[in-house]
């Protein structure tokens, strides 16, 4: 994917030499290790106590001894210790289910048990939280900017580290993860991306909007990948179960019974995961899901309207701290996914926010942005 590179207004003409020659040299794959290093656009109080620290101290693995310890008296503890509550070793209760360019990790653990780890997985990965509920399985991060797609030219490398906020790569990006219990017991875990860019909305470029991106399901794969490290499995092993082969899968839009409707060739199980990873990739929120009735309460905010609406620059903003921002622009639409069984197929149609089958032209834009995420 190609790399973009800006700086601030303030450093632009001094700086755009030789930024451009160093991107040119700096290639564009954002899956190296080294190619993927996120800051929040918020920085964490490092003296700030989160405000479930005290529940550890229910536990006693977490309690510390008041004795002296010994070597032996450690592995002794150890091997006493339940093994079902320890991260694995080897890739056993882990593993990554493909099909076409969607990921997801099934872990024969249950959603709980998993949930303070994500948290703990996001932070070290340079994310705040905006959105956490375990009860929802939902948990979603702040915008944050992968500061290793800066080029490192030699300005950069010297007085750019006293001057950091001067450069910006002009793009953010945020995670949302979706963790749902399996018949099993075990936990389904879904992580999507969204993607925003910074562009110019005049020609002297004095001010600019941020737009949204499309999904990088790459970037979406190294972090699933990252997350199987956080739950026990080698950096080797995760890499080799990254890189597996697809599994075909075939999604299209048909008319039925005059709607639109998205035909799925697998069953009820994996297409309700891929429809949601679906919505999550889209730009839909899902504010509810009822999977016993296969119904997802989402809204959804065409593209036109969406560049509309899209963030203000800093003008804009201080107008809106006044009361002059444009209070006309139209707000999202609500509507409801339902996903149904149809012998081993499935199929997907679009209902507006009472129910009813809608036929519009956007209940078809809906269709076919499912479809053409889940081939």
């Amino acid at each position: 994917m190609p790399v973009s590179h800006r700086t601030r207004p303030t450093a632009a003409w001094q700086l755009a030499p030789l930024a451009l020659a160093a991107l040119l040299a700096s290639g564009c794959s954002v899956l190296e290790e080294d190619r993927i290093d996120y800051k929040s656009a918020k920085q964490i109080n490092s003296l700030e106590v989160p405000p479930d620290l005290t529940q550890l101290a229910r536990d006693s693995r977490y309690a510390l001894p008041s004795a002296t310890v010994t070597a032996s008296g450690y592995q002794a503890t150890a091997a006493a210790r339940p093994t079902g509550t320890a991260a694995p070793t080897q890739i056993g209760d882990v593993r990554i289910e493909r099909a076409g360019n969607q990921r997801w990790l099934v872990v024969e653990r249950a959603p709980d048990d998993i949930w303070p780890a994500l948290r703990d997985f996001w932070q070290e990965n340079g994310f705040l939280l905006t959105l956490d509920q375990p009860q929802l399985g939902l948990m979603e991060t702040d915008w944050a900017e992968n500061r290793a797609k800066i080029p490192q030219d030699i300005i950069r490398s010297t007085i750019g580290k006293l001057f950091d906020n001067l450069y910006s790569t002009g793009e953010r990006d945020k995670f949302r993860t979706r963790v749902e219990r399996n018949s099993a017991g075990g936990s389904e875990i879904f992580i999507s991306h969204r993607g925003m860019v910074e562009v110019y909305t005049s020609e002297r470029k004095d001010n600019t909007v941020w737009q949204p991106r499309p999904a990088d399901p790459e970037l979406e794969a190294e972090f699933l990948r990252r997350l199987m490290v956080k739950l026990g499995v080698s950096q080797e092993q995760s890499k080799a179960a990254i890189a597996a082969g697809a599994r075909p899968s075939v999604a299209r839009v048909e008319t039925v019974d005059g709607l639109p409707t998205v035909i799925i060739d697998e069953n009820f199980d994996r297409a309700w995961r891929r429809v949601g990873l679906a919505l999550d990739r889209s730009g839909f929120t899902v504010e509810d899901r009822n999977r016993a009735e296969g119904t997802y309460f989402v809204r959804y905010v065409p593209p036109e309207e969406a560049t509309q609406s899209r963030e203000p620059g800093l003008f804009g903003r201080i107008m809106g701290w006044f009361g002059s921002a444009d209070e006309s622009r139209p707000g999202p639409a609500r509507y409801r996914i339902r996903v149904a069984a149809t012998g081993d197929r499935a199929t997907v149609t679009v209902l507006d926010n009472n129910g009813q089958p809608d036929r519009s032209a956007s209940a078809q834009r809906i269709a076919q942005l499912i479809a053409d995420d889940i081939k």
